[in-house]
């Protein structure tokens, strides 16, 4: 398996992720469209995104806060790519490393499920200030733990950028929004994927994001539990959504 495991200080049983862009709104299932490869800039401004529509992502956990999250997703014949555009007023961010508690912050974040006769998935984690958490979560009956990629380099490695709205990629920055824009390549899911999907292909997949401006607010394309005394948990696999691709 080519992950490391996770320290376990980075708390990996965590529990929790004016509208102008024309978006379609289905919790349950996606089609995924394809493209060839091309460059992340950070901004969504290849030609290639006008393939796809936005889906927003509906709030899950919030006490107030309305803002807008919109996801976009495409795949190639060597990977996967995600574009958020989200909504904000401040970049309650402060971790400049890879590999940090992400999840504590600020984050957009992605499950994918490709194999479900198998409780391990992937989860990938980014920040506004262009850091990431890629993990590899075996989830045992609840019981769960993250393991970084090992040999995480070249064509393993992913592709990542994010661009700032409203003022500056710094921390603890006033906004209007932020953009995440990224492309997880298929050797990196190994040996959960062996080859690159094909067209009918369904994976499982979940789409969050995090935000801890003024009151904790989760997003979430395919709903999971809330609970009245804790947060809501990200991992509960089973209620995934359907990614098919096209």
């Amino acid at each position: 398996m080519r992950f490391f495991f996770l320290a376990s200080f980075f708390g990996l049983l965590h529990v929790f992720s004016s509208d102008v862009f024309a978006f379609v709104d289905d919790s349950t299932k996606t089609v995924i469209r394809k493209t060839s490869d091309f460059t992340i800039t950070g901004d969504g401004k290849s030609k290639s995104w006008e393939k796809t529509e936005w889906i927003k992502i509906p709030v899950l956990e919030s006490a107030g806060d309305s803002s807008s999250t919109l996801v976009k997703l495409l795949y190639s014949d060597t990977g996967l790519y995600f574009l958020f555009q989200c909504q904000d007023q401040k970049l309650t961010a402060t971790i400049e490393k890879d590999f940090g508690a992400l999840f504590n912050e600020d984050v957009v974040e992605v499950f994918l499920w490709p194999d479900p006769s198998v409780p391990i998935y992937f989860e990938y984690e980014l920040s506004p200030l262009n850091y990431e958490l890629p993990l590899l979560i075996p989830n045992i009956n609840g019981r769960l733990n993250g393991w970084l990629p090992a040999f995480y380099e070249r064509k393993q490695r992913t592709q990542h950028a994010t661009t700032i709205q409203g003022g500056t990629r710094k921390s603890l920055a006033s906004v209007t929004g932020w953009t995440a824009e990224f492309f997880i390549p298929y050797r990196l899911l190994s040996p959960l994927v062996s080859a690159s999907p094909k067209s009918g292909d369904h994976w499982r997949g979940n789409l969050y994001r995090i935000d801890y401006d003024k009151v904790y607010t989760t997003w979430t394309w395919s709903k999971v539990s809330v609970y009245p005394n804790r947060k809501a948990s990200f991992h509960e696999y089973q209620k995934f959504g359907t990614w098919i691709f096209e």
